[in-house]
């Protein structure tokens, strides 16, 4: 469509705004009808935005809008419809839109849009409407409260708004493709805004007491005017004569000069002084060509060190999902007159403006106030004005407001946030990325500002920097943030700007560690290790023989006297026997044998007052048939019947049989019960560092120093300075031993510019010397080039490839080995019964194996290593009811009877799957009836729950007691539907929202499954249940919650199908639909339901980690505020000792980091006690994931005081394994292998 033919309704409407004479604009008399026209239109315009487009082709606010608005500014109608109309017309591109779009036609349209908008961007750079806007927001500010209309606050909100809108507009790269210095059209813009006193006006409402709904408007705003501004250049703008501001010009250019002068003398010594007409051939003895000759190179020898084969082939295209993550806009430098400008506006800002709006603007985002991601403005501005401060003489009262641990912790909980939903939100983890830097950047200046506190000559602000220091160096969130950045770094997603601020703020943060440990003699921080204790597995419970006809007669006449004072009212009756639950799955028939057995059980354990308050609560709940007496029944026939339902030969509940959990180790035989332990314990620097010798680590920092040569010299210097930790430091050079940092080498000492990275060169030296000593007596130092290593290869390639296996660290097998004989008997067991048809070989080996007894999966290890089968895969497990596949013509039959039969009872499908003669599933069982048309739809067959009913319905049959039905086919039913497939599960439809479960519901399933190894996965579910309850108490608002596994071990816990019939019985809701992949909390479930059940979930044992008490309260700082006083930085002081006992690092008053629904395995935090002037809000957050860690660390609580008499010791709570520990336990990662050969198994099956 040709958007410069306008609509003819469209075209009449612009026409009636008026006319531009030279510089005055004559508006027609339908000028303001005009205007709400197009207000009009552009409401209802299409997903291209077509009105849109078609006003931008026509320049309508170049031409009409803006002199209208500059001329007419008393007609206060019409300026407030002109606002509006330009409100909507300058908004921004992606909220038009959505997202940026991705088919070409729409993408299209959106760049149609843009072009538009920084047209209209330009039309802005005028100080005549600047002056006019400027004015009219100057008196709507002069206005008192009382006398200020809700007109008058609309108005002042679409010029802020208005304001936003065009300095939001991106430049145009084609246009602006000037130097440094030359002014841009957003130049031009911040200098008319300037002219008109709009700045000013700005910092007004940032620091008026009257005006504090604009904060975040006005951050906004501040944020887009330095968008393109470096603070710290900014602040050395006018320091020093003028010729200073260009040194780091001066510098470039001569690092360039050198550069080029270098390979002008290399070309010349290259070429010889008298040119050869005939080049000649050489043949190059060793390189091997295409064939079997050596290369024939037909080149002067001076060209020779620059052959390479891939000289002439195209280059590879790389995959763009493959491709490096674009670069944000490189920030230019501004016009001189403008940077003046903006320096004296942040110094302005910063005096009266910074504290007072960033408190604001912190307790909007912590309430919930703002928009959704408003809090990346936030973390702009903490980074940007406390670099301008540090940068432009330190002084650290200016921003004593994001100078605090509170700071830390907030800052640490986005970053956290933004790195996991990076890893979920797999379509918008670029956009992730670019909040996550955001954060980092935000953190780092909070290291430099902490660092800057240091050297202050003020003795308070030394001591609070100490306090947050103690704090962030205590806590393990903190101590933990870069190892995971780090591990996970994802160069397709994030940038290497991203990559450059984490070297450089992990340098930072290990130099202030290491200084801060070097001055003390020992250091204190806490802990918390996982003790797995080996117990052995709880036999199979037997069933107790029924007792004899005379033990119960002589029980019977021992209950009748306690049964006679009952009847006449001496004993009182317990009142919470509930004989019915309308909420549970057991159909209710089954409940009404239930209700028989636990009568019966009543009785025979000698609980005569709750049998009879059963008996007549089952008679209300069960009145048709009589089965438990009739309504009238009195004394007499009470004791009847209680008398018969004690000798009725009911069938017990068997007890279940103990199966094979499919994630169990491969070499346990015995199960291991895991304790959390939470302690302090000493810190030791170089442990810490060693969690830095990983791979990951080595390769990101080999990533960065690719681009030596575009890298700042404080870049360089933050990369080498890592290395060399890791290489000289631990002494683990062979970590550095990798082809392509030695690649990175050769082409820096080959660099003729190399003289400018005198500290690579030395590294590079240090590094291949070391090399070349190993590879003298170690020859496979160069196979070990092509991998990247860990401390494990180091020290096999150091010590020798055997040292693990015979030395300390030999890992000690738990699984005996097979002798000749074992492996005899097992190949002659298998050629035995790999021949027969429909039988489990592995089953039929495990059953002739002689003791000591043996698992399947070691059973299935020990064929692949004999060379007997391929893969574990050859060994599929087999599944109940995956036999029967086609239907007869008399199953048929049979279906239809029975559906016909039980056609009006409550649950139809489960009394179909108990008398059908063959097992099948129950999905299965829902096709065929779909596929014979004996249903519509799935939700005919779901089991509808009924209350309480006095009257007979339709489905209600009359029986007595021989009515109960037996418990076999529901034990079987229960077995093979644990058997069947998820997809089979989840056939019954979701669960309803208002279903809520009672008091103890699952609490032994969660002791069989705890007793199985999942007390992690149920500590965490606990957990979560705990959490989303105090976040519904707080709130008042109940929204259902997902449960997001990020530890492996839950994950694993939430595909086992016992666990899901606990959260199940729990009340969880699994996925609804395809959109949906975790379960959810619903949001029926009241706080009291959930705390319900994570009781029902927790274990009830022993509590290792002792319970806290007689917590001291923490000492503040001398600047800290007192009651009723604003924040300050210190939150605490670290408490010492003056002997040699360790220093304890108290957490302050702050308020610390907490993990909401977190995957932790710790117990629930204790809270703070001394409450923080400004509270966080209470957004869930996981902990970050580690590879070398079993479990997540929880929420830090009040510390344990110093060993000293009269002080108890508090239950600490968080957890570190860095310490005496490998990185890389190699038991997890056989326990993960296992993982995954049980999965392939289940797959293959």
């Amino acid at each position: 469509m040709d958007w410069y033919m306008m609509n003819c309704e469209l075209l009449a409407t612009c026409s009636a705004l008026g006319y531009l004479e030279g510089d005055v604009y004559h508006r027609e008399p339908d000028c303001l009808e005009s205007v709400k026209d197009l207000i009009r239109y552009l409401r209802h315009e299409d997903e291209s935005r077509d009105v849109r487009q078609q006003l931008g082709a026509a320049q309508i606010l170049q031409n009409d809008l803006l002199p209208i608005l500059v001329q007419y500014p008393q007609d206060k109608v019409l300026f407030d419809a002109i606002v509006r109309l330009m409100v909507n017309l300058t908004q921004p591109a992606l909220l038009c839109f959505g997202k940026v779009p991705v088919d070409a036609a729409s993408r299209h349209h959106f760049l149609q849009v843009l072009s538009y908008l920084q047209a209209y961007k330009e039309a802005f750079a005028s100080e005549k409407v600047f002056v006019v806007l400027s004015e009219k927001l100057y008196d709507l500010l002069q206005l008192d409260w009382e006398q200020r209309q809700e007109e008058d606050t609309l108005l002042i909100e679409r010029i802020l708004l208005l304001l936003r809108n065009v300095l939001h507009v991106p430049p145009d790269p084609t246009e602006e493709q000037g130097v440094d210095g030359d002014a841009s059209v957003h130049d031009r813009v911040l200098w008319a805004l300037h002219i008109s006193g709009m700045d000013d006006l700005l910092k007004f409402l940032a620091s008026a007491q009257v005006e504090q709904q604009w904060a975040l408007h006005v951050l906004e705003i501040i944020s887009l005017m330095f968008r393109d501004q470096n603070p710290e250049e900014l602040a050395a703008l006018g320091q020093g004569p003028a010729g200073a501001e260009h040194g780091e010009d001066t510098r470039e250019l001569e690092t360039l000069r050198q550069r080029e002068l270098a390979e002008k003398r290399a070309r010349a010594l290259q070429r010889p002084s008298r040119h050869s007409r005939f080049g000649g051939s050489y043949v190059l003895q060793g390189l091997k060509s295409i064939g079997d000759r050596d290369v024939v190179f037909h080149k002067g020898l001076h060209n020779l060190k620059s052959y390479s084969h891939d000289l002439g082939k195209e280059p590879q295209r790389v995959p763009r999902r493959r491709q490096a993550a674009p670069e944000s806009e490189p920030s230019r430098r501004s016009a001189r007159n403008v940077r003046l400008f903006l320096r004296h506006f942040c110094q302005d800002f910063l005096e009266g403006c910074y504290n007072r709006l960033m408190l604001l603007v912190k307790d909007q985002l912590v309430r919930e106030k703002a928009q959704q991601h408003d809090e990346t403005y936030y973390l702009w501005a903490t980074a940007f004005f406390m670099a301008f401060n540090r940068r432009r003489g330190f002084r650290p009262e200016l921003v004593s407001e994001t100078v605090s641990v509170r700071a830390f912790h907030f800052i640490e909980q986005n970053l956290t946030k933004y790195y996991e939903m990076a890893l979920m939100d797999k379509k918008e983890a670029t956009t992730w990325a670019r909040r996550m830097h955001l954060a980092l950047k935000a953190y780092q200046e909070l290291l430099r500002t902490v660092q800057e506190m240091d050297r202050c000559p003020e003795q308070a602000v030394r001591d609070s920097s100490q306090v947050i220091k103690s704090n962030i160096f205590y806590l393990m969130e903190y101590r933990e943030l870069f190892l995971t950045l780090f591990r996970k770094f994802d160069e397709t997603k994030q940038p290497r700007s991203f990559l450059r601020d984490l070297v450089e703020t992990a340098h930072l943060f290990l130099r202030m560690l290491e200084r801060f440990c070097r001055g003390r003699a020992s250091l204190v921080v806490q802990s918390k290790r996982v003790r797995r204790k080996k117990k052995p597995r709880a036999p199979t419970a037997v069933a107790p023989p029924p007792p004899s006809t005379a033990e119960l007669e002589e029980l019977w006449a021992g209950l009748a006297p306690q049964l006679q004072a009952c009847l006449e009212g001496e004993v009182p009756l317990p009142e919470d026997v509930v004989p019915f639950d309308a909420a549970s799955e057991t159909p209710v028939e089954e409940q009404r044998a239930e209700a028989l057995l636990r009568i019966q059980g009543c009785l025979r354990r000698s609980q005569v007052p709750q049998a009879l308050r059963l008996l007549r609560s089952a008679r209300d709940v069960w009145p048709e048939g009589d089965v438990f007496g009739a309504a009238d029944a009195g004394p007499p026939e009470e004791t009847r019947l209680l008398r018969e339902i004690l000798v009725a030969p009911l069938p017990q509940n068997a007890p279940p049989e103990p199966e094979e959990p499919e994630d169990e180790e491969e070499e346990d035989e015995e199960e291991e019960e895991q304790t959390v332990q939470v302690s302090e314990k000493e810190f030791n620097f170089l442990d810490y560092l060693k969690r830095f010798a990983c791979a990951p680590v080595v390769r990101a920092l080999v990533l960065l120093l690719r681009g030596y040569a575009r890298n700042s010299p404080r870049t360089n210097h933050c990369a080498a300075r890592l290395l060399h930790r890791l290489a000289r430091d631990l002494r683990m050079e062979p970590l550095l031993f990798q082809l392509s940092l030695f690649a990175l080498f050769h082409r820096l000492l080959s660099d003729p510019a190399a003289g400018a990275h005198q500290e690579l060169v030395a590294l590079a030296k240090f590094i291949l010397g070391k090399f070349f000593a190993l590879a003298a007596t170690n020859k496979k130092a160069f196979v070990e080039l092509l991998f990247w290593k860990n401390p494990t290869a180091v020290c096999e390639m150091t010590k020798g490839y055997s040292s693990l296996q015979e030395g300390e660290g030999a890992p000690r097998s738990r699984v005996p080995p097979w002798t000749p004989q074992e492996e005899q008997e097992l190949r002659e067991l298998y050629w035995k019964y790999k021949e027969v048809e429909g039988e489990d070989v592995i089953a039929a080996i495990l059953a002739h194996l002689p003791a000591p007894g043996r698992t399947r999966r070691q059973v299935v290890k020990q064929l692949v290593r004999m060379g007997l089968a391929s893969s574990a895969r050859d060994f599929p497990r087999e599944r109940k009811g995956t036999r029967i596949v086609l239907w007869t013509q008399e199953q048929e039959e049979e279906l239809t009877r029975l559906f016909e039969e039980f056609q009006g009872s409550d649950d139809v499908l489960g009394n179909i799957l108990k008398h059908l003669t063959a097992r099948r599933s129950r999905a299965r069982v829902v096709e065929k009836l779909l596929g014979l048309g004996l249903v519509s739809e799935r939700k005919e067959l779901y089991k509808k729950r009924r209350r309480k009913s006095h009257g007979h319905g339709p489905g209600t049959a009359a029986a007595g007691v021989q009515a109960v039905p037996a418990q076999d086919s529901s034990a079987e039913d229960e077995d093979s539907e644990e058997e069947e497939d998820e997809e089979d599960e989840m056939e019954e439809g979701p669960m309803e929202e208002n279903w809520a479960p009672e008091e103890g519901a699952g609490q032994g399933l969660a002791q069989r499954l705890h007793q199985e190894g999942l007390a992690g996965p149920l500590r965490w579910l606990e957990n979560c249940l705990r959490r989303a309850a105090g976040d519904r108490e707080e709130d008042g608002v109940s929204h259902p919650v997902p449960l997001v596994p990020l530890a492996e071990e839950n994950e694993d816990a939430m595909e086992d199908r016992r666990f899901q019939s606990l959260l199940r019985q729990l009340g969880l809701r699994p996925p609804a639909s395809e959109q949906e992949s975790f379960w959810r909390i619903p949001a029926a479930l009241t706080p009291q339901q959930l705390r319900r059940a994570a009781a029902s979930v927790a274990h009830h044992g022993p509590d290792p980690s002792g319970s806290p008490r007689d917590l001291p309260e923490p000492p503040q700082c001398p600047q800290d505020p007192g009651p009723g006083e604003g924040p300050g930085w210190g939150c605490g002081t670290p408490t010492s000792g003056d002997g040699p006992e360790p220093l304890s690092l108290c957490p302050s008053a702050e308020e610390l980091p907490a993990e909401l629904g977190s995957d932790s395995e710790s117990e629930e935090p204790v809270p703070v006690p001394v409450p923080s002037p400004v509270q966080s809000g209470t957004k869930r957050r996981w902990e970050l994931d580690s590879e070398d860690e079993d479990g997540g660390s929880s929420a830090p609580s009040p510390l344990p005081p110093l060993p000293g008499p009269g002080l108890a010791p508090a239950a600490p709570c968080s957890e570190e394994d860095e310490e005496d520990e490998d990185p890389q336990p190699r038991g997890r990662r056989k326990r993960i292998r296992c993982l995954e050969e049980d999965e392939e198994e289940e797959e293959e099956s």
